[in-house]
């Protein structure tokens, strides 16, 4: 153990990105280690770190051990992007220094597609009713590098992004979830093959003692499994196992198929943890869910309004469409390369879209001869259409708000975009 421990000690690193994780990577390994900063927006660095700045010239010419990249840097498409082709084997993550620093404590990491802030966060809120150590970091917000007062007792829950995970070249971890899998991100990892394969080395690296669930009919990581030599203990997750659990959930917003297939995976890991079901039911019936993650913020008998801003692609909206009836979506933004709609043409006439953002004319191309489409410049000219379109509706009415696009159009992020449709959708229910 000693040994993964001297790899981060007296060091050269260079930390490009200086956001969130940069600033908490720093912060951890400055005290024993020479530490330099490079990034791309010098206003991003504030002022008393600015003395640990290294120029774009100079960096060829300092020897570092380790190069620690922001998840949110493309290496083969920035300012330094040659020097990282040609360093590329000493590119880590955060995630890296954080095994090597404490490679006994436990880790149980989510990634996927869709739903791995809900299902990461609920986990935690389980663990922590059991009486548990639990923390709760990753891609979810809160740097792992800033937690304090841990022992190896501590349980760790990391929601993990596949940008996180292709620069991680010795995170390990003792259980390792995959939920689900659609093409996505691929204008960063080329084709879905590399996206793929960045989530599957949470598997791969895992020893015989840990634990790896994916859906059981997964025939992409089913194939993977069966290809590569994997030692952990392999647990296919299959959701229909525990519709019979459903009875007991309270809460609308697990009433989606979306939501009931990650579910799935909380009662599935609950067993192997030895945490009683009531523990796992309360938890759940008391789980508050995450803003503008297919957050259900008006429900009366006539409408129910859903925030789903956290939706970038149409694999994240695709069992939410599934799961309604005389749905009202408003769908926009920046498409996502190589998005594809693959819904069943038995849910067409339940939905009327209502496309907006940059990308409206492409969203409208895409739905055309399938769902009654009428376009809009934004998300405010949309919500009318939809209003006056379902004045005289008699029926009870869905308005979904899932983009399917990212936000940078016309917004900072989701977050910024879905505080956005909350305070213009006010003054139409009222």
């Amino acid at each position: 153990m000693n040994g993964l421990r001297n790899l981060l000690q007296k060091k050269n690193f260079l930390i490009y990105g200086f956001g969130k994780s940069g600033k908490a990577c720093f912060k951890f390994l400055n005290k024993r280690n020479f530490c330099k900063i490079f990034d791309d927006n010098l206003n991003n660095i504030p002022q008393k770190y600015k003395k640990n700045l290294i120029d774009f010239k100079q960096i060829n010419k300092v020897f570092f051990d380790f190069i620690v990249l922001s998840p949110g840097i493309d290496f083969k498409k920035c300012k330094i992007s040659k020097y990282l082709i040609k360093n590329k084997s000493k590119i880590i993550s955060e995630l890296d220094i954080f095994h090597l620093s404490y490679p006994k404590v436990k880790k149980i990491t989510i990634t996927g597609t869709n739903g791995k802030s809900t299902t990461s966060k609920l986990l935690f809120d389980v663990l922590k009713k059991s009486k548990k150590d639990v923390r709760l970091t990753g891609n979810i917000g809160y740097p792992i590098l800033l937690e304090k007062n841990f022992n190896n007792n501590t349980i760790f829950i990391i929601e993990a992004s596949s940008y996180q995970l292709e620069y991680s070249k010795f995170f390990q971890s003792n259980y390792s979830m995959i939920l689900n899998l659609y093409p996505n991100h691929l204008e960063r990892h080329g084709n879905f093959k590399k996206y793929v394969g960045s989530k599957f080395k949470l598997i791969k690296n895992q020893s015989k003692r840990d634990y790896a669930f994916i859906e059981n009919k997964n025939k992409i990581l089913n194939k993977l499994i069966k290809k590569n030599q994997i030692k952990s203990k392999i647990k296919k997750v299959n959701y229909k196992k525990y519709f019979n659990y459903l009875k007991f959930i309270k809460k609308n917003y697990f009433k989606n198929l979306n939501n009931i297939k990650n579910l799935s995976f909380i009662f599935e890991i609950s067993k192997i943890l030895k945490i009683n079901f009531k523990t796992v039911l309360e938890a759940t019936n008391k789980f508050k869910g995450l803003n503008y993650r297919q957050q259900i913020i008006y429900n009366s008998k006539k409408l129910t309004v859903i925030n789903d801003s956290k939706s970038t692609s149409f694999s994240s909206t695709k069992l939410l469409l599934e799961s309604y009836e005389n749905i009202y979506w408003l769908v926009g933004g920046l498409a996502k390369k190589g998005d594809k709609l693959k819904l069943n043409k038995k849910y067409f006439s339940k939905i009327k879209a209502y496309t907006y953002g940059k990308d409206r004319y492409f969203f409208s191309r895409i739905l055309k001869n399938k769902i009654k489409t009428k376009v809009a410049k934004n998300l405010n000219e949309s919500l009318k259409l939809v209003f006056r379109d379902s004045k005289n509706e008699k029926q009870r009415k869905i308005i979904l708000f899932s983009p399917s696009a990212a936000s940078f159009d016309q917004f900072k992020n989701f977050e910024v975009r879905g505080l956005y449709f909350n305070k213009i959708i006010k003054k139409y229910i009222s």
